[in-house]
């Protein structure tokens, strides 16, 4: 009697801990931290350049009267001239006039501190759930080959049908779905094991990389092919507003959807035999739950490229710090994954400056070492 009421009393303080993620204070620091190093990194981002302005400066232009006081210039940055247009009657002519440092900020630097905020989310938030969902802590969007499937439905769109561009997150997905399913399929045996996944993901990742190299030698366009190796490396390099409008709704309805399946991804780590026995459709959950890990994959690829490793060592990096809850998990996601990114692209805009690396070669010199630590420390992979 004493051992179930002890068991009770425990589960009954998880579930309530569950409910109330913010009550834990490893992860309001975790939060803090990510926050700051967002506000930091982000604030370099802003400084620096060909036009070069100090931190107060950039301070001030950040929070310019001129713009935050005018909903029509957020609408502008936010919807676009077109949507300006049709809801208030402005065109942009129109509008109050910017100083150079508040047109700087605003219109060149900010959207690329969004566009890697957005996507440190995305892959981060991708990542997660992958882990749980294949129970193993070496899956990520890049090592399954999602990255490789969906950057090679994008590179199809750039090269061949370039009128597609706008759907650009829904060809992505397509593809990181379409890899994904060949993964499990070469993965399966009755089942799979992580070493079998993290091998197929090679095997579709290899496949995928000669196609790309295929459709480079059948491109006679030099512009269209060193955008596509630039996307190809991720590179946060030339985005703009248009790629902020692209990417926001994908990544608001993946972080949504993610934190309201906490429970089944909590559920989902306890074996397949328990989750059934819980009442949980295993297989229905795990294709719905892996399906939004791929669209939150996919919409960090569709304007950023394939950016690696971002999604194996983020969630982590949280779990390490606040445990295995899901809905605390994909709080710290939300914080830490912006952190890497935004720092890391600064890294890859002022390491060598002035010329800018793609941030995907930055991501994999930190990603590359850690990979390695995590499978030296995993006493079993399970088993071919």
């Amino acid at each position: 009697m004493s051992e179930t009421h002890s068991s009770d009393a425990t589960d009954h303080g998880r579930s309530r801990g569950s409910r109330r993620p913010f009550s834990d204070p490893k992860l309001w620091s975790l939060c803090l931290g990510g926050t700051a190093i967002i506000v930091l990194s982000g604030l370099v981002q802003l400084s620096f350049g060909a036009y070069s302005m100090s931190i107060p400066q950039a301070w001030r232009a950040l929070f310019d009267p001129t713009v935050i006081f005018d909903y029509r210039w957020l609408l502008n940055f936010f919807l676009g001239e077109g949507m300006l247009e049709t809801l208030t009657g402005y065109e942009v002519s129109q509008l109050p006039e910017l100083s150079t440092e508040t047109h700087i900020v605003w219109d060149l630097r900010l959207p690329r501190v969004i566009v890697a905020i957005l996507v440190g989310m995305s892959l981060a938030i991708s990542g997660a759930i992958f882990q749980a969902v294949t129970r193993n802590e070496l899956a990520s969007p890049f090592i399954l080959g999602v990255s490789s499937g969906a950057g090679l439905m994008v590179l199809v769109v750039l090269t061949v049908f370039s009128g597609l561009t706008t759907f650009l997150p829904l060809v992505a997905a397509a593809g990181g779905a379409g890899a994904f399913l060949l993964v499990y399929l070469i993965a399966w045996n009755n089942g799979t094991s992580p070493v079998r996944l993290v091998l197929a993901g090679v095997i579709v990742g290899t496949v995928c990389g000669s196609f790309q190299t295929a459709l480079f030698v059948f491109t006679d366009d030099i512009g269209v092919v060193q955008q596509a190796i630039s996307w190809l490396n991720g590179s946060l390099s030339g985005v703009g507003w248009q790629e902020v409008r692209m990417a926001l709704p994908w990544t608001t309805v993946s972080v949504g959807l993610a934190y309201l399946s906490s429970r089944q991804l909590d559920v989902l780590l306890l074996g397949e035999g328990t989750a059934s026995a819980l009442g949980m459709s295993v297989e229905r959950v795990r294709f719905g739950l892996s399906g939004l890990a791929v669209l939150a994959a996919a919409s960090s690829i569709a304007v950023a490229g394939i950016v690696s490793f971002v999604g194996l060592i983020v969630p982590h990096i949280v779990r390490n710090v606040v445990g295995s809850d899901h809905k605390k998990l994909m709080i710290g996601c939300l914080f830490v994954g912006p952190a890497l990114m935004v720092s890391a692209d600064v890294g890859a805009r002022l390491a060598l400056n002035p010329v800018q690396i793609p941030v995907g070669i930055v991501t994999g010199l930190i990603g590359g070492p850690y990979f390695l630590y995590l499978m030296r420390k995993k006493q079993q992979l399970g088993e071919l």
